[in-house]
């Protein structure tokens, strides 16, 4: 392996895990204070680094909570890729959600704290809302491969996207209104079914 290709690697991965310990600093702080009341100031000060280091990671304090999600739009879209040709594409939606789900069932408690805090603040709520619309055209994309359409996408591929995400969203709702009682993979398939053609 070339030495400079160790070294970047190194330092992607030291970042990678600077950016982690932030983000749970921050939300930590968030939890206890509330995120309206957190400054950038208190957030770097709890953090023990300088306010242009901890901008450095996080262009925004949304961005220090919602940073989970960065991937997981691409995530999805590869796993819904990965399904089986001869799967309809509303099945390879919902089996393709199960990588975005993969957090609430390893940490269910932190993931509803989150949930909540991310639904109950309308800056992370518009911003998450924001994320995850950055979402359909890779889900969009990842249809249209599937079924080799030619470009542009049919439309068909784009409200598909948007609907499983919205799935998404109305499981979520129920689950956290469940305080995490209700079975999240379950709420997800009846909002899938909710919609299946018939």
């Amino acid at each position: 392996m070339d030495v400079a290709v160790g070294r970047s690697k190194t330092r992607d991965i030291a970042r990678a895990a600077v950016r982690a310990e932030l983000a749970q600093v921050a939300f930590d702080l968030f939890l206890r204070e509330g995120f309206d009341k957190v400054t950038l100031d208190d957030l770097a000060a709890a953090a023990g680094v300088s306010r242009s280091t901890f901008l450095r990671y996080f262009g925004s304090k949304e961005e220090a909570v919602l940073s989970v999600f960065d991937a997981q739009g691409g995530q999805v879209a590869d796993a819904v890729r990965a399904r089986p040709a001869d799967e309809d594409d509303w099945t390879a939606l919902r089996h393709g959600l199960d990588v975005a789900l993969k957090h609430y069932r390893q940490d269910p408690d932190r993931a509803l704290t989150m949930t909540r805090l991310v639904r109950d603040t309308p800056a992370l709520c518009a911003r998450q809302m924001e994320k995850q619309r950055g979402w359909w055209p890779a889900l969009a994309n990842a249809l249209g491969e599937r079924a080799n359409s030619p470009r542009p996408l049919p439309l068909a591929a784009s409200v598909k996207a948007a609907v499983a995400l919205d799935c998404l969203n109305i499981a979520l709702d129920h689950w956290t209104a469940s305080d995490g009682r209700l079975d999240l993979v379950d709420l997800l398939d009846q909002a899938f079914a909710a919609l299946s053609p018939r």
